[in-house]
């Protein structure tokens, strides 16, 4: 079966870099051929390996849903055949760091997995999903006869999917991706030490939901101003192993 790998890039928060890692680190830990797309509306400085193709049309919901989950348009990935994705396809969002072989996210026969939420079990986590050729279809084609209530029922796109399509406990196992905040930041006393960030063992992804994006992390910065006691209680240290993984 081929093997699509599929990001979005659309709007400032990304830039190319994004992009050109994320294949690169992928190229590293996928043994094989694979057919590498990002949809965009901005392909400028995106490396030659990566197939660009036009952002998919998606009416975006209005601003009373959007300022909760600006991610609804991942729904228009589903329509893969339109889309000219075929075989196995795996999304990824472009904040992630890979550590290691991601060969094993592709096996198995479920025609459909996607993280589960760290915070909320029994809850989906779209920032990877995979799926196969047009398997996820009927859910984009429920939301977009039916915007509004769908929107007024689901928070999140990340919602709405897992409980469609993850009925069945559709995740992928919990060691290969783990967050960055719950994982790998300290969230008990050493959080005032000076004790650093380790890698986390086995995990195979780093998962870099909100803020800090990787550069900032590498760096110790959130990558946006915090309150004076959010700095404190949140203080984020260096991780300067980072970037021996988010390179191109």
């Amino acid at each position: 079966m081929q093997r699509t790998i599929v990001c979005l890039k659309w709007g400032e928060m990304y830039g190319p870099q994004y992009v050109n890692n994320l294949y690169a680190m992928i190229r590293r830990n996928l043994q094989g051929d694979f057919r590498f797309v990002c949809l965009t509306d901005n392909s400028t400085g995106i490396r030659s390996e990566v197939d660009c193709q036009p952002l998919p049309d998606f009416p975006e919901p209005e601003w009373k849903y959007a300022r909760y989950c600006s991610a609804w348009r991942k729904l228009a990935l589903f329509d893969a055949g339109k889309l000219g994705l075929n075989g196995r396809i795996l999304f990824l969002d472009l904040d992630l760091v890979i550590l290691s072989a991601i060969d094993e996210l592709f096996e198995g026969d479920a025609p459909f997995l996607m993280l589960e939420n760290w915070y909320q079990p029994g809850n989906g986590q779209a920032s990877l999903m995979r799926y196969d050729s047009d398997f996820a279809k009927p859910v984009l084609d429920e939301y977009l006869s039916d915007s509004e209530t769908i929107l007024k029922t689901y928070v999140t796109e990340q919602a709405f999917i897992a409980e469609r399509l993850c009925v069945n406990g559709a995740y992928f196992d919990p060691s290969y991706c783990v967050s960055f905040k719950k994982h790998v930041m300290h969230s008990d006393w050493r959080r005032f030490t000076s004790k650093p960030y380790d890698k986390p063992e086995g995990a195979k992804v780093i998962v870099f939901h909100g803020r800090p994006n990787p550069p900032d992390a590498i760096k110790g910065d959130w990558g946006k101003s915090l309150p004076a006691l959010k700095r404190w209680w949140k203080g984020l240290k260096p991780c300067p192993w980072i970037a021996d993984y988010w390179r191109e």
